[in-house]
């Protein structure tokens, strides 16, 4: 049986998918990329409950096609640098 981070790195490559692929934020005019790999490896770092709902959101992004993904990703990257951010603070 695969992890829930195996699980998403399969998924990606079933839809070929690069998990090198990377989405960038212009944050105070400051440029950061997050690679979906880096996205999925901190996401895998919360609770057992919470990596669960990762892989089925990242499933139900997939199944909406390219745009989908890309949404994903972007979305869960906004989030890690908020946090990011305001830790911070």
């Amino acid at each position: 049986m695969s992890t829930p981070k195996e699980e998403c790195f399969s998924l990606l490559e079933s839809h070929g998918i690069n998990k090198i692929s990377s989405i960038d934020f212009k944050v105070n005019e400051e440029l950061h990329s997050l690679t979906f790999e880096y996205i999925i490896d901190t996401y895998m770092q919360a609770s057992e409950a919470s990596q669960y709902v990762f892989v089925s959101a990242l499933k139900k992004s997939l199944a909406a096609q390219n745009m989908g993904i890309e949404k994903f990703f972007e979305g869960m990257g906004q989030l890690l640098l908020m946090t990011h951010l305001s830790d911070r603070l």
